[in-house]
């Protein structure tokens, strides 16, 4: 606001310098949104120290559409470096943050080696670098609270033990059924659903989920998602499914043959863990 000096009138500033100086304001430019067309970087999440003296590069990805998911099969589109191509990369990438989803484990003299993760899609190619920097060091409990406060050593509460039913054969557009069998220490107390205002944040880390509810539930439950396959797995029920008796079980149907892994993530309320399953769809014709 412009004052008066004592024996002076204000000064009165022309309506178009006026509005010429609002226009000059900053302003909030909202994010453009892809549904498609956009490609996926690769993340280096941080590296863990394994008792063996070993370590683990742990990645993850980005895929930046809203919509798009995108099969990349292990290749020059999709490799890791130095080593074999196929070194059991994610290939099927789910829209949006994807973290702490995939791991390359090194020798105790890696020393100032670094592993490099390449992706080509929609025509760009990104690339994630993984080296022991000793600023990346990571734990596991950090991964299994998805990069919340590490409460340490100490916290009384241990992760739940989960593992997948393993499949012997599956056909093309058939229903499979996946069953994930839980255990858990029944830390913490479950509690009533926490009802959570939905923000559109482009690099927040997603639930790792083919589809994320709406709400963040409390208790035991299990979410499954794609890692690897030429198709979109499709499940009959979306988001984290609740575990009741020992076990949490989804129908899903593979459209075309080929090799998938699918992930099944069991979470406490605080700490999850993961297994993983490898399903050899063959036969049948794609619907």
């Amino acid at each position: 606001m412009i004052g008066s000096v004592r024996g002076f009138a204000p000064l009165a500033l022309p309506l178009t310098v006026v509005v010429a100086a609002a226009q000059q304001l900053p302003t909030a430019i909202p994010q453009t949104r892809f549904a498609s067309g956009q490609d996926v970087v690769p993340y280096f999440e941080g590296w863990i120290r394994n008792p063996d003296a070993s370590f683990d590069l742990v990645f993850g990805y980005f895929n930046r559409n809203w919509e798009e998911t995108l099969a990349i099969p292990a290749g020059p589109d999709n490799f890791v470096s130095p080593g074999s191509t196929d070194q059991g990369q994610p290939t099927f990438f789910l829209p949006r943050r994807q973290g702490w989803v995939y791991r390359v484990r090194v020798p105790k003299d890696f020393g100032k080696d670094v592993v490099t993760w390449t992706i080509t899609a929609n025509g760009k190619t990104e690339k994630a670098y993984g080296e022991l920097l000793p600023v990346e060091e990571i734990t596991e409990r950090i991964v299994m609270t998805r990069g919340n406060l590490n409460p340490g050593d100490d916290d009384p509460n241990k992760p739940p033990v989960v593992r997948v039913a393993p499949i012997s054969g599956a056909n093309v557009s058939e229903p499979i059924t996946l069953t994930a069998m839980v255990t858990d220490d029944g830390l913490p107390k479950p509690r009533a659903p926490i009802q959570r205002a939905q923000v559109a944040d482009a690099t927040a880390i997603q639930k790792q989920t083919n589809s994320s509810a709406t709400a963040e539930r409390r208790g035991l439950s299990v979410s499954w998602m794609q890692l690897r396959g030429p198709a979109k797995v499709v499940f009959e029920s979306s988001g984290p499914m609740t575990v009741t008796e020992g076990k949490a079980s989804v129908v899903a149907r593979f459209p075309q043959d080929g090799v998938y892994v699918v992930r099944a993530t069991a979470n406490d309320g605080a700490l999850v863990t993961k297994a993983d399953v490898t399903i050899a769809v063959s036969g049948g014709r794609p619907r």
